[in-house]
């Protein structure tokens, strides 16, 4: 029987990078989109997948979704909690409601996510949760610190969940990504992105399906004895 994965945020980027590799790799994907109906719609076209309107911010569309998942596929072996917004901004003209929103979306929706997801996990007594996180989260980023402090916040829920859930045989790890060739990083200006590639050691931005890659080898048989890790995809930046 093929795996299952629920990946939230796939229509684009490395969501949507993951729904093609889990695809590849022989898996059942299902993914959440929530704007992009048509990308969504094409995505699962071509890789088969199950995609599934959802809010990340509404509990009850969340767990909707994650239901809707398992009537077509069955129980679920992973989760792969991706769905994420970012914005520059100075500190002292972030708004509450700006807050508010980024930490809805980056955490909130993770928390949600695996909160709806976890049952079925426990029962079996088996699973993989990767959260996705950035390297900004771990050594903070000027002009984006609700971004970056998001992003850690999603490594601390990472790491106390993979104590939690260890003794019920759940393992839950973080991709930290560096800079990446998606959408979310069209705000930059090609001469920051040239910037910041000259920066990475390795010389040059990294692609989503590289990302996606590492995000499926730890929700593989292979990663069977690693839990709790941040693992960095970040050319060495």
């Amino acid at each position: 029987m093929p795996e299952t994965v629920f990946i939230t945020g796939g229509s684009r980027g490395i969501g949507a990078a993951c729904v093609r590799a889990f695809a590849a790799a022989g898996w059942n994907v299902a993914f959440t989109f929530r704007e992009q109906r048509e990308l969504a719609g094409m995505l699962a076209e071509q890789t088969g997948a199950l995609a599934l309107s959802a809010d990340l911010s509404d509990s009850r569309a969340v767990s909707r979704a994650v239901g809707e998942a398992q009537g077509h596929f069955g129980a679920l072996d992973a989760v792969v909690c991706n769905a994420g917004i970012a914005a520059q901004k100075m500190f002292q003209d972030i708004t509450d409601d700006e807050w508010q929103d980024m930490l809805e979306v980056n955490l909130m929706g993770a928390v949600r996510t695996i909160r709806a997801c976890l049952p079925d996990l426990l029962h079996r007594k088996q699973g993989s949760i990767v959260t996705v996180s950035s390297m900004w989260g771990q050594t903070g980023a000027s002009c984006e610190s609700h971004y970056a402090a998001s992003k850690a916040a999603l490594i601390g829920l990472t790491k106390s969940l993979a104590l939690e859930l260890g003794p019920s045989g759940i393992r839950v790890n973080c991709v930290a990504p560096g800079v990446i060739d998606t959408d979310m990083n069209a705000m930059h200006s090609a001469e920051t992105m040239q910037e910041l590639a000259a920066e990475t050691p390795l010389g040059r931005i990294g692609t989503a399906a590289e990302v996606a890659d590492s995000i499926l080898y730890l929700c593989s048989a292979r990663a069977s004895f690693i839990t709790g890790q941040v693992l960095g995809v970040t050319g060495g930046f």
